[in-house]
């Protein structure tokens, strides 16, 4: 029946509809995460260009350059200078944690400074986000000039909270978003009331709920306004069983009357309307209601 194929098509829709907003949703909170995540790379690549600024100025050097910072590893990082240098271990600690304290990805990390020539450490220490379990030592000892590189590397840490808020939050707002897309494009069952249901077909008969019609046989057969919403109701569900009390509260009950028996009136009416086509009847189901049976 037409009626099926609309359904099916309705349902077609809805799984696309739900598959559209799926993959939209994925995409901008991959974009988002992908945003925030370069943003915070940049910001830490310009504290350790900071870094390396601050330890040429403690060595007395104020003119050389802080060579590009390096990323050599996952979540690790080299600074590395034109010049040599020297410093001291209580500056370069204090140094570190003071500008790192201002990356929130950064709350532990270790600093290892290694000779260039041959890579060997010549000073190493670990920073935690809890003070006591910091690994320093030798924080007294200034260093030789040497060309030194120095590398941090920090400790994998899942989602922070401010991301972790941000992620949700923005799911939060398509969730709302899709509910009421999915409201939007869910296939509704159409309603007695709702004339604008199209064009049903059931046996031979062409059913046209708006304009109250029946086609059969090439001949067209008009309907009142309560026998086209009858006639919808069983052609919704044809060959199955509808209560009468069902049809009677659909049909008049939102008028504000009932009459008994009305709903046996309108029944004669559709099957006279109904007998060109011999396959089609409205049957009583005793003690049950009625069914709209179309024979194969």
């Amino acid at each position: 029946m037409s009626f099926s194929r609309n359904l099916l098509s309705g349902k077609r829709n809805y799984l696309w509809g739900l598959i559209l907003l799926l993959f939209l949703s994925a995409t901008y909170v991959t974009v988002s995460m992908t945003g925030s995540d370069d943003f915070d790379i940049a910001r830490r690549e310009v504290l350790l260009r900071r870094i390396g600024d601050e330890l040429l100025t403690q060595s007395g050097d104020s003119k050389s350059r802080v060579l590009p910072v390096k990323k050599i590893a996952e979540n690790e990082y080299q600074i590395s200078f034109e010049n040599e240098l020297t410093f001291q271990p209580d500056s370069l600690v204090n140094t570190t944690r003071r500008l790192l304290a201002k990356d929130p990805l950064a709350s532990d990390y270790v600093v290892n400074v290694l000779n260039y020539s041959n890579s060997s450490i010549a000073y190493g220490y670990a920073i935690s986000n809890d003070e006591r379990n910091d690994i320093i030592a030798c924080r007294g000892r200034v260093q030789p000039k040497g060309h030194y590189l120095v590398n941090i590397k920090f400790k994998p840490a899942p989602i922070d909270t401010a991301k972790n808020g941000y992620i949700f939050g923005s799911l939060s707002i398509l969730a709302f978003v899709g509910f009421i897309f999915f409201r939007s494009v869910k296939p509704r069952k159409a309603e007695p009331g709702n004339h604008n249901t199209g064009i049903l077909t059931f046996g031979s008969v062409l059913f046209d709920v708006q304009e109250r019609q029946l086609v059969i046989n090439k001949s067209t057969i008009g309907l009142t306004d309560t026998e086209a919403r009858l006639l919808l109701i069983f052609a919704l569900s044809p060959n199955q069983v509808i209560a009468r009390s069902r049809l009677q509260k659909e049909i008049w009950e939102d008028e504000g009357v009932i009459v008994g028996r009305s709903l046996d009136m309108f029944i004669s009416k559709l099957r006279k309307k109904l007998e060109p086509d011999p396959n089609i009847n409205v049957v009583v189901i005793r003690g049950k209601g009625y069914k709209l049976e179309i024979s194969a």
